[in-house]
């Protein structure tokens, strides 16, 4: 018999045995169990990478629509690039990309010559320190933290690399999984209430969660594709798992759901050859994609700028000084000389492409409908005030440091107004 039933069935028995037997003298006797613990809320901020906000509208959604009718929500714009480092990184820090310093998936440094970030190469603190993410805040104002998976938490931030390649020196969230994308969503969601599960003096008060299975098929099947549909069915379940973990363990969390970037249908058919547009001696083309990027090769950059500079059909270039301002892109040092942005659900690639490949991408004008981003907000410190206006994700980083009670901050790219009326400020 497991304990709860036979602590139920001790309950019902001395409750019938108070039926036939006068009650003894004096005070009464101590309750069967424990007064369940009073917990004070905890944040857990949840990255559901590559969420469209349009996808809730597809009917399989009903744990985040219950959650958007008790709290707020909103279609959020994601900073430039809308790409999926970049973003998460400004997610937690409230800086663009262009100032956090993670200015795309993939970067050069002039500092480390020949060296290359990537997705799967990103440890290096030298990569990240430009801004301080919130569980760095958090953890230096006594507030333990703990991170699964979330893009840069794995790094020491403020350290250094030692010769064996480990972060020293640095500050991580006290608890932290690194990326693993064998681990199941529910093993995910199991883990972080694992953490919740602990004694109060070793329980984190804010956590984040990351699930990319969203994103892995809107590219590989296009945003529209039933398979697409189908992870969001799926992803939604998991978070009603989580928050019926929460509501078992009388745990009270204010839960601000995000998305770094959307996604646009692509096609081989809407791809560009830039080697077609520039002579391919004339430059190195170091990213491609929804944007492509140029070093010029020494002596040839007037060749290049006139080839390059400009509209065509379906994309433009820019020196980097001179992206369009909106974007708040173009100052950073690891920018390469010269950027090409591509109509929406366009690719420039560097050659003709092939047949196949992805059916869906990010990383376009983040203004774009396509590349909005999901921003669901829900819990004791959260009004039931429903849709907001669209807002840009560097006011997600203020948000948190409300409901964390941190300070607000400076010189920060966002601030909380978008949320003041819900947070009853």
């Amino acid at each position: 018999m497991r304990w709860t039933t036979r602590i139920a069935a001790a309950a019902l028995c001395a409750a019938l045995q108070a039926c036939v037997t006068p009650p003894l003298a004096g005070p009464p006797p101590p309750p069967a169990a424990a007064v369940a613990e009073l917990r004070a809320p905890v944040t857990i901020l949840i990255s559901i990478d590559g969420f469209r906000p349009d996808y809730r509208d597809r009917g399989v959604t009903p744990n985040l629509d219950a959650l958007a009718a008790r709290g707020i929500s909103a279609a959020m714009r994601p900073s430039f690039p809308s790409k999926t480092f970049p973003n998460h990184w400004t997610l937690v820090t409230g800086l663009r990309p262009d100032r956090s310093g993670i200015v795309s998936n993939s970067m050069e440094d002039a500092a480390r010559p020949g060296v290359k970030f990537t997705m799967a190469d990103s440890q290096d603190p030298f990569w990240w320190d430009a801004a301080e993410p919130i569980w760095v805040t958090a953890e230096r104002a006594g507030v333990r933290s703990a991170t699964m998976f979330w893009p840069g938490s794995n790094v020491a931030w403020g350290g250094t690399k030692a010769r064996d390649k480990k972060s020293v020196g640095g500050v991580r969230a006290e608890d932290w999984w690194p990326y693993d994308i064998e681990v199941p969503a529910a093993q995910r969601v199991a883990g972080a209430l694992d953490w919740l599960r602990r004694p109060a003096a070793t329980r984190p008060r804010f956590l984040t969660l990351y699930f990319d299975s969203i994103d892995s098929a809107g590219h590989t099947y296009g945003p529209n594709a039933p398979e697409t549909t189908a992870a969001v069915a799926d992803v939604d379940a998991r978070i009603g798992e989580l928050v019926a973990g929460l509501r078992t363990l009388g745990q009270p969390a204010n839960l601000v759901i995000v998305a770094d970037h959307g996604m646009a249908p692509t096609s081989p058919e809407r791809t560009i050859a830039m080697d077609s547009v520039a002579n391919p001696a004339d430059y190195r083309q170091f990213e491609s994609g929804p944007f492509a990027t140029f070093y010029p090769v020494e002596g040839h950059q007037a060749a290049l700028e006139k080839a390059l500079l400009g509209k065509h059909a379906h994309f433009e270039c820019w020196r980097k000084a001179d992206i369009p301002a909106r974007l708040h892109y173009g100052t950073n040092p690891r920018i390469p000389p010269y950027f090409c942005l591509a109509e929406t659900g366009w690719l420039l690639a560097k050659t003709a492409p092939k047949e196949g490949g992805d059916r869906g991408n990010h990383g376009y004008d983040n203004a774009a409908p396509d590349m909005a981003a999901l921003f669901i907000a829900s819990g004791p410190a959260i009004r039931p005030l429903g849709t907001l206006a669209p807002f840009d994700n560097v006011d997600v980083a203020p948000l948190l440091r409300d409901l964390l009670g941190l300070p607000a901050g400076t010189g920060l790219d966002g601030d909380d107004a978008p949320f003041r009326a819900a947070l009853g400020k």
